[in-house]
C-alpha cells in the first residue's frame, strides 16, 4: 500500500480507530468506510503501535504480520518489585562461560529496548568467552599500570587513584573477575545517545537478574573504553559511534539470601500554586544546576 506496507485486513478489522488515535506521528486515518489507511507514510516512525494496539490483529507493517507477535500477559506486580529491591551488584563470579541459553536469551531481548524517538542505533559488543575475557582484561590491566607507573595520565589518575596499590598488588579492580562484559555504544548523531545505553542497560540488568545471571555497572571499564582506542577496535565498535557503558556479567559465584534497607530518597508533589516571577539571580542558579554535567 505503501512504502511502509502498511495493511489491513479487513475480515478482521472492526472499524474502532485506535491504531489511528495512538499513531504519535498521524501516519493513519480513517477514511470513509471507517477503515484506517496510511495518508503520510513519510512520518512513521517505524514503533509497531498500530500492530501492537490492534484488538483482532488486523494490522501488518513493514511486514511485520501480528501472529508473530506474542501477546500481552498480565504481570504480578509484587514480583516485579521484589525484583527491583533484590537487584544488586555482583562483584563475584564463577570462573567459567555463561550457559548458552541465557546467553542467547540475553541477547535476543536486546531488540526491544526503547530508544529516544525511535532512532535504532544502538550497538552491542559482547565479550561472551571467558578465554576473550582475559585477553581483553590482561591487556587493559597492563595499559593501566603501565599510565599509572611510567606515563602518568591526568584522567587515569583522576580515575584509578584510590586503586593504585591494588593495581599494582595485581588485584582486578576493573572486571572483578566477570567472565563476560557488554559494550553499548550509539552513534554520534542519535538524539538520545546516553540515555539510550543507559536504558539499554537497565532492561539487560534486570532481566539478566530473573535469569540468575550476575551484573555489575562498570564505570572504570567505561573510562577505559574512552582512553584506549584499540579497545573499541577490538570490540567491533563502528566508525561514528562512541561507546557509552559497560556492564559486567556472568554466572554468579554468591547469591543474597535477602533484599537491603536502603535510606529513603527525597519524593516531593507539585501543588497548584502559580509560577512565580524569578528574579535575575536565581534564573541563572537554575541555569548552572541544569546544566553542570
Amino acid at each position: 500500500m505503501s512504502e511502509i506496507n502498511f495493511k489491513v485486513d479487513e475480515n478482521k478489522c472492526i472499524h474502532c480507530g485506535l491504531c489511528a488515535k495512538d499513531c504519535i506521528a498521524a501516519v493513519i486515518t480513517m477514511d470513509e468506510n471507517n477503515t484506517p489507511k496510511a495518508t503520510a507514510p513519510q512520518r512513521c516512525i517505524q514503533c509497531q503501535h498500530c500492530l501492537a494496539i490492534c484488538p483482532v490483529g488486523a494490522i501488518s507493517i513493514m511486514d511485520k504480520n501480528p501472529e508473530n507477535s506474542e501477546q500481552i500477559y498480565a504481570q504480578n506486580p509484587d514480583m516485579i518489585l521484589n525484583l527491583i529491591k533484590s537487584r544488586r551488584s555482583d562483584r563475584n563470579y564463577k570462573n567459567e562461560n555463561l550457559d548458552s541459553d541465557r546467553m542467547n536469551k540475553l541477547k535476543d531481548m536486546l531488540k526491544y529496548i526503547p530508544t529516544g524517538c525511535n532512532v535504532r542505533k544502538l550497538h552491542f559488543s559482547f565479550i561472551d568467552d571467558v578465554e576473550v575475557m582475559n585477553e581483553f582484561r590482561n591487556h587493559t590491566n597492563n595499559k593501566i599500570i603501565t599510565a599509572l607507573t611510567k606515563k602518568p595520565v591526568k584522567a587515569v589518575l583522576n580515575t584509578f587513584q584510590n586503586y593504585i596499590k591494588l593495581f599494582l598488588d595485581g588485584d582486578d579492580v576493573v572486571f572483578r573477575g566477570a567472565p563476560h562484559m557488554l559494550v553499548v555504544s550509539n552513534h554520534i548523531t542519535a538524539p538520545c545517545a546516553k540515555e539510550d545505553a543507559i536504558i539499554a542497560l537497565s532492561y539487560f540488568e534486570l532481566y539478566a537478574q530473573s535469569l540468575g545471571v550476575g551484573t555489575c555497572w562498570c564505570g572504570f571499564a567505561d573510562t577505559c573504553m574512552k582512553l584506549f582506542p584499540e579497545l573499541c577496535e577490538y570490540m567491533n565498535i563502528p566508525e561514528g559511534y562512541k561507546p557509552e557503558y559497560v556492564i559486567l556479567f556472568g554466572p554468579k559465584a554468591v547469591n543474597y539470601a535477602r533484599t537491603t534497607q536502603p535510606n529513603e530518597m527525597t519524593i516531593v508533589s507539585a501543588k497548584k500554586v502559580g509560577f512565580e516571577k524569578m528574579s535575575a539571580a536565581k534564573k541563572l542558579k537554575r541555569y548552572f544546576w541544569n546544566f553542570i554535567r
